[in-house]
Formats: structure tokens, C-alpha cells, sequence
């Protein structure tokens, strides 16, 4: 039997603007995960799934008609990876077989509930990783991203893939968006082999090493969100006020560039700095929008955090899930930050940072 493994993530900052190609962003990895086991079968396959058995999908209404939206839904990204992954085997000359995969998964809590840690992302990492033991592909890490990140706009059809380069290169990363309509053309004009080893433009992805006094908090506000839906409603807004948005795109582009430079300086003060500013850009971007990223449960994680010491912001697409908080590993007030999240109804998730695989 094959079993592989993948982590979680969460956006520290540059959300929402990294959708943008050549925009950066922010990202970390987590020591909780999506594991897949694949087990040959002679005679049928099955998908099997302890946490999924009874998992929602959402809908809506056009025209009169329920469109049901399957973004959400993890067994979609399971299919859309093993339909990569078999084209790929087929265009090498690998004979395809038939096998039972079984999906476990860290990611959600005993309700079912996700925590928005990149569930989606980690499931498709986790299969097409485990496919490929299974039909003997080697891959590069590079590749491996690329695989997944096709697999996965098939499915959900917009977001950055950041939090797919989280779950396959592990640790604290920069990553910056490849051109998605450079993607979309070259799917009809080059093979799946020929598209993961050609250069994708504007993609970067590199390894950050955090301060040794920086300490990660993660906080959920047991609301869970819709990344693939608030990044539709962000989308089909921002042209009502485009120079709005382009001034937003290009202060958070310099925002996490001197970010990043704080990661490279060992400056907690500079990271913390940029961290407030992330966050009031965001507050930019929900006034340009109308669409609310950070929720009344959210903006109290961060307002506890700042009092005591900390910078804080909502992570990833907002609208509920997590909040972070960046803080001194020396503060003496940690346990307060806490202890507060707790008496506002707001769960610490006391996870690690899942090591660099580069």
C-alpha cells in the first residue's frame, strides 16, 4: 500500500492581491494533514473518505435554476487529480490500473467543520503525490506543484495556487502567481508532459527563514468560509473601481516586499510592522468590494492580540476561519492573547509549522 501525506497552510499576508500574477504573498506550512492511501485492486476502485462521507456543497440560483457549486467539495479535486495524473501516466507509456484510495484528513475538526487550512489544496497534493508512487512517475517538486496546480483550477477555476506551493515545499515560503491565462491557452496547445516541464510565467516560489524570536499564534473563529466563492465576489467587483484596485494590488505588493525583507534581515519589528499594514489593506480592499472579509469575531482576534503586544490580521480569504497573530516569543503577555480568544468564543489551533521540503 502507498501512503503520502500533506500539509495544511495559512496565508500570513498578501492574500487577495497574490490572485494577481507577479504579485507576492506569504505562506506557511502546517503540521496537520490530508493523508492518501492507495491500494491496488483486481476487480472495481473506490474513493473512501471518514470525513467526506457527508460533506456539503453549495448552490445557487441563475435563471431560476439551482447550480450547485462543487468547489467546495473535496471529492472533485480527488477526480480532477487522478484525470491529471492518468494523463500524464498514459502520454509516458504507463499502464493505467484500478485501485481503492482512502482519504484521511487533519484539516477539519470533529463536526466536519474546516478550519481553512488549505483542505482542498492538500487533498489534491496528497493524490496526485500518491499516484505517482503508485504508477512508478518520478517527480520534481516543481513538478509536482504544476501537476496539482492543474488538477486543482480544474476544479475550482480561479484563486493563486498558493496554498498548493505550501502543501508541496513545506515550511515558511514567498510564492507569487503564474499567469493563468497563459495556463488556460497552453492546456490546448501542449501535452500534460511537455506543460509541467516548460517554464509557467511569473511563477516564483522560494524559501523564507523566520526571525528566531517570531512566534506564529492561530486562531479560529469556528466560522467557516468559502474561499472559492469570496474570491468570485471579489473578482466580479474590483472592475466597478479599477483604479482603486490597482492602487491596492501595488501597495501590497510593496507591502510584503518589505516583509520579505524583514524575513531576510532576522527583523520581527519589520515583519510585525507590515503585518498592521497588510491588514488595513485589506480593510481597503473590503470598502472596494463591499465584501466583508473581516468578520466582527475575526476583527476581535486581532484587536486582543494588538493590545497585548502582538500584529494580527485575518488569514486567507477571511469571511470566518482563522486569524493570526505574529508575536515575540520572549512577550510575556502570550498567555494573555489567549486566554482573552478563549473568553471571546475564539479556538487557539496549537500547530506547528510543517518543516521546509525544499
Amino acid at each position: 500500500m502507498i501512503s503520502v501525506k500533506a500539509p495544511g497552510k495559512l496565508y500570513i499576508a498578501g492574500e487577495y492581491a497574490v490572485v494577481e500574477k507577479g504579485t507576492p504573498s506569504i505562506i506557511v506550512a502546517l503540521n496537520q494533514f490530508i493523508t492518501v492511501n492507495i491500494e491496488k485492486s483486481n476487480d472495481y476502485g473506490s474513493i473512501v473518505s471518514k470525513q467526506y462521507s457527508e460533506n456539503s456543497i453549495y448552490w445557487k440560483r441563475i435563471d431560476n435554476k439551482i447550480i450547485f457549486d462543487n468547489r467546495d467539495n473535496p471529492f472533485h479535486y480527488i477526480l480532477a487529480a487522478i484525470n491529471i495524473v492518468e494523463t500524464y501516466a498514459q502520454s509516458i507509456s504507463k499502464k493505467l490500473v484500478t485501485y481503492h484510495l482512502k482519504v484521511d484528513s487533519e484539516l477539519d475538526n470533529s463536526d466536519g467543520k474546516k478550519y481553512g487550512l488549505g483542505s482542498s489544496a492538500a487533498v489534491t497534493v496528497a493524490t496526485v503525490k500518491a499516484l505517482c508512487q503508485l504508477y512508478d512517475i518520478k517527480v520534481s517538486k516543481d513538478e509536482l506543484f504544476k501537476l496539482s496546480a492543474i488538477a486543482h483550477l480544474d476544479v475550482q477555476g480561479n484563486g493563486s495556487l498558493g496554498d498548493i506551493a505550501a502543501s508541496v515545499y513545506g515550511g515558511w515560503i514567498a510564492y507569487e502567481a503564474f499567469d493563468r491565462e497563459w495556463l488556460k491557452q497552453m492546456r490546448s496547445q501542449m501535452s500534460i508532459k511537455d506543460l509541467i516541464n516548460h517554464k509557467w510565467p511569473f511563477l516564483r516560489i522560494e524559501p523564507l527563514t523566520p526571525p528566531k524570536n517570531l512566534k506564529l499564534l492561530i486562531g479560529w473563529t469556528g466560522s467557516p468560509a468559502s474561499t472559492s466563492q469570496l474570491v468570485d465576489k471579489v473578482s466580479s467587483e474590483k472592475s466597478n473601481k479599477e483604479a482603486e484596485y490597482r492602487s491596492f494590488i501595488q501597495d501590497s505588493k510593496a507591502c510584503i516586499k518589505r516583509m520579505i525583507s524583514g524575513f531576510y534581515n532576522e527583523s520581527l519589528e519589520t515583519i510585525q510592522k507590515e503585518i498592521i499594514v497588510n491588514r488595513k489593506l485589506l480593510h481597503k480592499l473590503c470598502n472596494i468590494t463591499n465584501v466583508i472579509i473581516e468578520t466582527p469575531s475575526l476583527k476581535k482576534l486581532c484587536d486582543i492580540a494588538i493590545k497585548n503586544g502582538g500584529a494580527a490580521k485575518s488569514s486567507g480569504a477571511g469571511g470566518g476561519d482563522c486569524g493570526i497573530a505574529i508575536v515575540n516569543s520572549d512577550n510575556n503577555d502570550i498567555q494573555k492573547i489567549l486566554n482573552e480568544w478563549e473568553n471571546n468564543q475564539i479556538k487557539q489551533l496549537n500547530l506547528d509549522i510543517h518543516k521546509n521540503q525544499f
